[in-house]
């Protein structure tokens, strides 16, 4: 393992130390934390040019086109292959509508913090 001296500025020393505590590690472990999962980010991230971002937008509607052209005989056998599962008892009709009910409020609400 290598060592290394880095000088902080106090106020960052302080706060790495504070949020280190908090995780209960030592600081130590905390600043390697921090570095490894930002140096992960950092090859993570890959931008994409427009001309592959056109590109998969074209693929993806040619799929979508492709798939609109199933008949209805296709679609039937599909639907007739399917896994059917008994429904789960706590998901009754008011379940599902409770949570159709809190999904439509929280899509309105994040339009409303949108807007």
């Amino acid at each position: 393992m290598s060592r290394l001296t880095l000088r902080l500025p106090e106020t960052l020393h302080q706060q790495l130390a504070h949020l280190a505590e908090g995780e209960g590690i030592s600081l130590n472990q905390y600043i390697v934390y921090a570095l490894t999962r930002q140096v992960t980010l950092a090859y993570a991230v890959a931008s994409i040019s427009d001309e592959e971002v056109q590109q998969q937008k074209r693929l993806f509607g040619s799929i979508v086109q492709e798939l609109g052209k199933a008949s209805s005989s296709e679609i039937a056998a599909a639907l007739a292959e399917r896994e059917m599962v008994p429904s789960e008892k706590e998901l009754d009709s008011g379940t599902v509508e409770g949570l159709q009910q809190k999904i439509k409020a929280a899509a309105k609400a994040k339009t409303g913090e949108n807007a």
